[in-house]
């Protein structure tokens, strides 16, 4: 018996001992690794999820990535097709102009600027961009125009249509200084009559005259009302339903009837129009490397990848009224800026909008979460590479917190660069003093509880209790100033420095857009009259390669179909997912583009530069031609393609058909994006399981 236990206390002091080793071990891996840490990096995350999941590379699901074959026809084609005479030095005079605003009406302006100088057969100076004249302290390297496009690019490209210079000759530079010159600020809606009639007579009599560019153009053309509105009540094309359209309505009257599309007499002009924006202004040089090498490392892994640009911008958020898709400080951010809109008359309309009958009418943009969850619908897997494009999403990163849940992929320019790459595309700059927020004065305990009793309702933030000092965190940040007064401060030196940089982010987001295998914008076609973002990558994606992947969404079709599933958005039926990808399909195609001409082009040609910039080769079906009833060719009025086209695309199909690999001999990576059986009569879920309940990502209590 004592053998026994003495042997038992051999084992237990035994197994202590042990114990307490492994302990000691453990301890000591613990304090020699964490030594060794080193900063997660996103890009090796996504290159380990792709190689563990993927190995070798697949082929591309075709339902997902593949062209779209009713467009193969479509070739770019902005040449001239009449009798074009060169530009001669010996014309009217001078045009100078400053172009104000962000990186979209920069592009949409000086389109416009060079289709006018053409117009009035004048000599165009370089446009001054005051988005980056106005920031101090930015690089010298780079100025104005410079400062994003590449100059000698943009003159050499255009030596056939405009006659181009860098500056104003030096006798006539003083007169400028001395305001001898007549400067001119033309509105959206200023039409050929108004650039003949009115300035060309003082173009012709002082040989200088200043523009002033805000609204992001200055040359559309006045429509009639009934010419619009025959439109739509008269278009029913391939089956759609008036009301498929009719909710544009309130954005043409809203845009005052403007149409970007000249007379046909004028067809020229819309293709110079299309040379200046496709062709002429390049980025310069340093933006295009970082860009392409941005898209090299996204097609590093082999896979394609999908381009995403929110459209969450709060001067678009303010217009249309959508502050109550946000919350707390947000909301009141956006209310705060359309009422500063309805004062300088931009916005015609009360402050209070019921923001939820603007989304169902599909004003307001489709929020990140929204999107994920047509994406997966649509079939796209949660380790699709999505590229997050815009330099301004408002709400920041927590508006994307549900998106991220669903694709743990998404990547934006921080993760693609290293902070050495974005800060030599910047170039050197002189330092600035900190935006430090002064301190808020002091205040007694009366007054804090006071404030604290009187404090109004949601959305306004509430102060911090009366026992709870104000954070630091809370008085930082471009919003800092809501908790403590009604007045927005004037932008400071920084945040003028950010908006110069902002220009550059969005010149490498709009790279990427244009070449990603698909595009997805959360907002579009919005009827503001200003340009937008998403809608020249649209029309340049079209202009380019009319057969990739660029989904036009009808935001209230998609706000009516999640009014449907709203209770079950994580776990919809089987039968809302079809529904998702026959509107989303369809938007690829024609019927896509029939809705862009309609309500997208008369706002902003470049957004959709058919007929007038393409033309269709004879080796495939040509399509029908579809007329609106003001005679406008709404889809299938392109030219044919000359025979060089002809031979250099069959040239380019022989070599793609060789090198191509046989798709059914290898296993589709996306394996959730399978078709499955309609749900049954009675509402309940079929017996095969869906994409939704089988991904353990998507738990809705996430």
């Amino acid at each position: 018996m004592m053998v026994i236990k003495s042997k038992m206390k051999l084992i237990a002091l035994f197994v202590l001992g042990m114990s307490m080793g492994s302990l000691v071990v453990h301890l000591s891996i613990t304090k020699f690794s964490g030594m060794g840490l080193v900063q997660y990096s996103s890009m090796a995350g996504l290159r380990q999820d792709f190689d563990s999941l993927l190995g070798p590379q697949r082929s591309r699901n075709k339902k997902l990535w593949g062209a779209v074959k009713s467009l193969g026809s479509l070739q770019p084609y902005a040449n001239p097709r009449t009798n074009y005479p060169a530009p001669s030095e010996n014309n009217n005079g001078f045009i100078y102009a400053k172009v104000f605003g962000g990186f979209e009406k920069i592009r949409s302006s000086i389109c416009d600027l060079v289709t006018i100088s053409r117009l009035l057969n004048a000599t165009l100076v370089i446009p001054e961009i005051q988005e980056s004249l106005r920031s101090k302290g930015i690089s010298n390297k780079f100025k104005s125009f410079s400062y994003l496009y590449d100059e000698e690019q943009f003159i050499a490209s255009l030596t056939s249509d405009v006659v181009i210079v860098k500056t104003l000759p030096e006798n006539l530079k003083e007169a400028r200084r001395r305001n001898e010159f007549p400067v001119f600020k033309p509105k959206i809606s200023a039409s050929t009559n108004y650039y003949i009639k009115e300035i060309l007579p003082k173009l012709k009599k002082t040989k200088v005259i200043g523009l002033l560019l805000t609204d992001g153009g200055c040359l559309q053309v006045t429509c009639a009302f009934s010419s619009f509105f025959s439109v739509l009540k008269a278009n029913v094309v391939d089956g759609c339903a008036v009301g498929l359209y009719i909710h544009s309505v309130r954005s043409l009257v809203e845009s005052a009837l403007l149409e970007s599309i000249l007379p046909r007499s004028m067809s020229e002009l819309q293709r110079l129009r299309c040379r200046v924006s496709f062709h002429a202004l390049q980025f310069r040089p340093e933006i295009q490397i970082l860009g392409r090498r941005m898209v090299e490392r996204l097609r590093a892994w082999g896979q394609p990848f999908l381009a995403y640009h929110p459209g969450l911008v709060r001067d678009t958020l303010a217009y249309h009224g959508c502050a109550e898709l946000f919350q707390d400080v947000h909301t009141e951010l956006i209310q705060y800026r359309r009422a500063q809109m309805i004062k300088q008359g931009i916005v015609n309309e009360k402050l209070s909008i019921e923001s939820h009958l603007r989304r169902e009418n599909g004003s307001c943009p489709l929020m990140p979460e929204e999107v994920g969850l047509l994406l997966r619908a649509m079939g796209y897997p949660p380790k699709t590479i999505i590229y997050l494009a815009g330099s301004e999403t408002f709400g920041g990163q927590r508006v994307l917190i549900p998106m991220r849940a669903m694709f743990s992929n998404i990547v934006d320019r921080t993760s693609l660069c290293s902070k050495k790459e974005l800060s030599d595309l910047v170039g050197p700059e002189t330092s600035l003093p900190e935006d430090l927020y002064p301190p808020p004065p002091s205040k007694s305990e009366k007054q804090l509880k006071e404030e604290w009793n009187k404090a109004g309702p949601r959305p306004r933030p509430l102060p911090p209790p009366p026992d709870r000092p104000i954070y630091q965190h809370e008085k930082e940040g471009w919003y800092g100033w809501i908790t403590e007064t009604d007045t927005e401060p004037n932008p400071s030196a920084v945040d003028l420095r950010m908006q110069a940089h902002r220009l550059l982010w969005d010149a490498l987001d709009y790279i990427i857009s244009v070449e990603a295998d698909a595009f997805f914008p959360g907002f579009h076609n919005d009827g503001s009259r200003w340009p937008d973002f998403a809608s020249l990558v649209m029309g340049q994606r079209l202009y380019e390669s009319p057969s990739s992947r660029t989904y036009k969404p009808d935001r209230e079709v998609v706000a009516k179909l999640f009014n449907v599933t709203r209770e079950n958005m994580y776990h919809p039926k089987h039968n809302w997912t079809l529904l998702v990808k026959e509107h989303l399909n369809k938007s690829l195609g024609e019927d896509g583009l029939i809705r862009q001409s309609l309500f997208s082009k008369p706002i902003s040609f470049l957004s959709h530069p058919f007929p007038e910039c393409s033309c269709w080769t004879s080796s495939v079906k040509v399509p029908d031609q579809l007329k609106g009833n003001d005679g406008r060719i709404l889809y299938g009025g392109e030219d044919e393609c000359p025979k060089w086209m002809k031979r250099s695309q069959e040239a380019g199909s022989v070599e793609a058909e060789g090198g191509r690999n046989d798709d059914s001999d290898l296993a589709e990576y996306e394996s959730d994006a399978t078709e499955l059986p309609e749900s049954d009569d009675d509402g309940g879920k079929s017996s095969a399981t869906l994409p939704f309940d089988r991904d353990d990502e998507w738990d809705p209590n996430d």
